[in-house]
């Protein structure tokens, strides 16, 4: 990974461990100040670890974490926590009211009763909630205890904010409201924060960066475009969600564009490449186009391919189409386009992507 230079904290060289066992491998990960970054993999990769890792609550086995460019030690670890605030999936309110749970972390902190009264009505009020300031907790819904929990983070006035998951309870409504509000308030504070998510689409709503752990090690982090469309591995494509992979081998390089032979027929890409390189050709479902048999197009698509349709998935008002011509394509289209084409299985199809939307991975023999 390339060193990235004014951050406020960085992971080098870090292992952390249960139970004996390597949980979690980072070779470099960096926060810079304002970046929003999403942590993003499946259940058990290490996402948390990560997270609680950063936030001192974790102590690696070997490696090394910089807070502004100075090392951090056990010794003085509780420096650290009080420069950053946790959120985590369950709000953790204590059985008092909303104002005395905004409030203590500043009490805390002893920081001036006057203080933590302008503070904490300053934040009730951000999040939208200032009217349940005298509510005690357990009569909170699930989404007003969430924004308790952000506002006692918030006014702690952390230089990094680390969030666990902060929104995955919620029901869908709850959530989609908190998300808006957040990443308004994201972007009129331009905080720092790191935040672990499953949900490919909450992390690219949120996210300025995004970073991937599969199998407990830190594969690939980036701006969300290049994590998306140019995934460095095929398990970071196929978590991003890549469905379409096309053994080839290149025949053929020019001017950046990229002749690859995949068996019955030859497809294009543009990108870097070395002649007889091993490759496989990386599509997005959302990239294709379907077209009937009879009404194939005029179009800017350097790519045209024939197959028979073999499966078809729902996805809400969304269906995954899956072709095969020789080897498997997966297409997203409308339900009105399923309708419109007739398609049902065993229906011959066409399908064209342009050479640009294709992403090429260096493939071993």
């Amino acid at each position: 990974m390339t060193e990235i230079n004014n951050s406020i904290l960085e992971m080098r060289d870090l292992s952390c461990q249960r139970g004996g066992k390597e949980v979690l491998r980072v070779e470099q990960f960096s926060v810079n100040e304002g970046e929003t970054i999403a942590v993003i993999g499946p259940n058990g990769a290490g996402k948390s670890t990560l997270l609680l890792t950063l936030a001192q609550l974790l102590n690696p086995v070997c490696g090394e974490i910089r807070f502004r460019g100075e090392m951090i030690s056990n010794g003085d670890s509780l420096a650290l926590r009080r420069r950053i605030a946790l959120v985590l999936q369950d709000p953790l309110l204590i059985n008092a009211t909303v104002f005395d749970n905004v409030a203590l972390g500043l009490r805390f902190r002893r920081i001036a009763k006057k203080e933590v009264a302008n503070r904490v009505d300053q934040w009730l009020s951000r999040l939208g909630i200032a009217h349940l300031r005298d509510r005690r907790a357990n009569q909170l819904s699930g989404g007003e205890a969430q924004r308790v929990s952000l506002a006692r983070a918030l006014s702690l006035e952390p230089d990094v904010l680390l969030l666990d998951e902060p929104f995955g309870a919620l029901d869908a409504p709850t959530r989609a409201r908190l998300l808006e509000d957040f990443q308004a308030l994201i972007s009129e504070l331009a905080l720092t924060m790191v935040f672990v998510t499953h949900d490919l689409d909450e992390a690219l709503f949120l996210g300025n960066q995004v970073a991937v752990i599969l199998n407990g090690e830190l594969r690939q982090q980036g701006p969300p475009d290049d994590i998306f469309t140019a995934p460095l591995d095929l398990d970071v494509a196929a978590f991003v969600g890549v469905e379409t992979v096309i053994p080839g081998r290149v025949i053929d390089v020019k001017d950046g564009h990229v002749t690859v032979d995949v068996g019955e027929i030859q497809l294009e890409a543009i990108g870097e490449a070395k002649l007889e390189q091993p490759v496989y050709m990386c599509l997005r479902p959302e990239d294709l186009t379907l077209w009937r048999r009879d009404e194939l197009p005029t179009s800017s698509a350097r790519n045209l391919i024939r197959g028979k349709v073999t499966r078809l998935m729902t996805q809400g008002p969304l269906v995954r189409v899956v072709i095969e011509c020789g080897f498997s394509v997966v297409a997203l289209v409308t339900r009105t386009s399923v309708q419109d084409m007739d398609l049902v299985e065993g229906r011959e199809i066409a399908a064209t992507f342009k050479a640009s939307a294709v992403h090429m991975i260096p493939r071993a023999e």
